[in-house]
């Protein structure tokens, strides 16, 4: 591939999954700081970019530290289907410091409209996004919104710095080969300080500066450990504040500037060309396969200081939803979600949940009663238990199932298990006694959802499961991660690989799962600002529980921040949609043999720690399909 222009000049360590896992921490720059001299005394806009910042691309399964090595420059070429998101990285690492500040320097980000020969556009800010990597635990993993179409970043000497790039394909895009660039120039100091702020960026320091002010009056009489969270809270806003490019004669931090002239875009900056192949299958609307993830109300109740049930938290910007919807059955809002064809399945909520006294019930059952008469009831499922241990337990599983059914004889009954009772076995050995569990539960489950963690390597132990079940009558396997299982099996946990956060799904095909549930996508622990620092929670493995983070931590905007994970699971759906259309063409046999030939995914200790396999197999089926 042709580099000229953008030379990399640099040995690429040996470092394991280059291609998908790209984990190299600990690796040093050697030779990435010029000598003493040339520090500060360089003028970026002499010299090429490509002589003073390493510009390299890695795939979306790649973890990009900052201690990532460069690479090769090399163009960028994606295939989507309609309705489908594809994402990659674009990484950026100083050869030299050349700003007069502590960074190293600041580049300018521009990303032009992607462009078919037809004149067909996929455009920056709608179909396109990019966002920072930023890490968590020193991890690559939260993906803070950049503006667009032009961004400043900050480089820091002997640190990669991660750009996330999404394209989404519009179900409707005609299908074509799309055509544009990212440009990335380096920026002097003279010009980052001559730059008048516009109207967006005063109010957005305006915003942060307002946000302190409403941190620290209200402090009075509060406790010495919330006086002490929110002073930190402020100190990072004002921090973030500091580091804006109002001030970049002293430090410079991202921001926004007006659109670069064409004349500002010289020979001197580094082009990286992007290219989507966009074919003409399309992704469902409604994913094949129900994935649910709980959100903790909660932890909304305590960051944000608003009650369940105020006017705050059914309010119309209310957008983070449960299980379940955060509106009551007979409101307008909550039809409008329950009938959005993306939603695949959605848990009611069910008294002994909430309350135990009899008003509750009654308000639950009018609710169902409603439910019962709209078109998407058949999405509907009931979540009575969390894990039964013992036969108490279970017992209360069937009461309560027993219960709900004398009034909602259609109701679907989900349950979450790794084990059968221990205080009663069903079987002789307590695998036995787990694959028993429907026998001892039915009728009063209709979703029997179990752990990946009982499996182990062991996928010969899927037919046991599914031979217990009874699909002629409307039974389901679901099967849900948390703790367990741990590394090297599939999972979410943070500073995984990138491939092992997208194999969950690899393996939930393979298995033949027709569900998947997680537990939590904001399990924090407990803050009482928006903008606290996020902490994982004790005893959990890290990023167990949590998939994005408040934008208040991040900035001024309460825009929720997607993990690096988040995106990784939704590249794991939209990988069964390419397999389950593979195998409609020519069966689930074929389907497997597939996955298991290019080396994708072959077992919960076999998969791919390299990207080239997913393309290898997404770029089969894409050719086995498109006629």
């Amino acid at each position: 591939m042709d580099n000229s222009g953008n030379p990399q000049d640099t040995v690429v360590p040996p470092v394991e999954g280059v291609a998908g896992g790209g984990t190299a921490y600990g690796w040093n720059d050697n030779c990435s700081q010029s000598s003493g001299p040339l520090n500060g005394s360089i003028n970026p806009t002499e010299i090429p970019t490509a002589d003073l910042v390493h510009v390299w691309c890695m795939p979306s399964t790649a973890n990009v530290g900052p201690q990532e090595m460069p690479r090769p420059l090399e163009p960028i070429n994606l295939l989507a289907a309609r309705n489908e998101r594809e994402s990659v990285q674009i990484a950026l690492r100083p050869k030299v410091s050349w700003s007069s500040s502590s960074t190293a320097g600041v580049v300018q980000v521009q990303c032009s409209d992607l462009c078919s020969a037809s004149g067909d556009r996929l455009v920056v800010g709608q179909s396109l996004m990019l966002r920072r990597v930023v890490p968590i635990l020193g991890v690559p993993d939260a993906l803070v919104p950049l503006d667009l179409p032009v961004c400043q970043i900050s480089l820091f000497p002997g640190e990669t710095t991660a750009v996330w790039v999404s394209i989404d394909a519009p179900s409707a895009q005609p299908p074509g080969l799309y055509e544009g660039e990212i440009i990335i120039t380096s920026k002097a100091d003279t010009e980052l300080s001559s730059q008048c702020l516009g109207k967006g960026e005063k109010h957005r320091l305006f915003m942060e500066l307002r946000n302190c002010l409403d941190n620290v009056e209200p402090i009075e009489g509060k406790p010495l450990h919330e006086v002490v969270e929110r002073a930190k809270s402020t100190a990072t806003t004002l921090r973030r504040v500091i580091f804006s490019p109002l001030f970049s004669e002293f430090f410079s931090d991202n921001g926004p500037i007006d659109m670069m002239d064409e004349d500002a875009i010289s020979n001197l900056s580094v082009r990286v060309k992007l290219s989507l192949t966009v074919w003409d299958f399309i992704l469902p609307a409604t994913p094949s396969l129900p994935a649910v993830i709980g959100i903790s109300d909660t932890v909304i109740e305590d960051r944000f200081g608003v009650r369940h049930g105020s006017a705050e938290w059914w309010g119309e910007s209310m957008r983070v939803l449960t299980y379940t919807c955060p509106w009551p059955a007979d409101h307008p809002k909550s039809d409008e979600y329950f009938s959005d064809p993306r939603l695949a399945a959605y848990a009611v909520p069910y008294s002994p949940v909430l309350s135990s006294n009899d008003g509750a019930k009654d308000y639950v059952r009018k609710e169902i009663e409603l439910l019962r008469t709209k078109a998407h009831w058949k999405k509907a499922y009931f979540y009575l238990w969390d894990e039964p241990l013992n036969m108490e337990h279970y017992s209360s599983v069937r009461n309560m199932a027993s219960e709900l059914r004398a009034y909602a004889p259609d109701a679907r009954v989900l349950t979450t298990y790794y084990c059968g009772p221990s205080d009663a076995p069903l079987g002789p050995t307590p695998f036995e006694s787990f694959v028993k569990v429907p026998k001892f539960l039915r009728p009063h489950t209709q979703i029997y959802c179990t752990s990946e963690w009982v499996l182990g390597n062991r996928e010969d132990l899927v037919k046991d499961i599914v031979t217990e079940l009874q699909p002629e009558n409307g039974e389901e396997w679901w099967t849900y991660v948390c703790m367990g299982p741990s590394d090297p099996h599939p999972n979410w946990h943070l500073g995984m690989r990138g491939s092992q956060h997208r194999a969950v799904m690899w393996r939930v095909w393979k298995e033949g799962g027709t569900g998947f549930l997680y537990w939590g996508a904001n399990c924090y622990e407990k803050a009482t600002v928006p903008s606290a620092e996020i902490r994982f929670r004790r005893g959990l493995p890290p990023g167990d529980g949590v998939l994005f983070y408040p934008g208040e931590v991040f900035s001024s905007s309460r825009q929720p921040v997607a993990s690096l994970r988040l995106e990784r699971i939704l590249s794991g759906l939209q990988d069964i949609e390419y397999l389950n259309l593979y195998a409609s063409r020519y069966g689930r046999d074929e389907g497997l043999a597939l996955l298991e030939k290019t080396g994708t995914y072959l077992g919960p200790e076999r998969y791919t720690i390299e990207h080239l396999p997913i393309d290898v197999m997404r770029g089969e089926i894409f050719n086995a399909c498109r006629h």
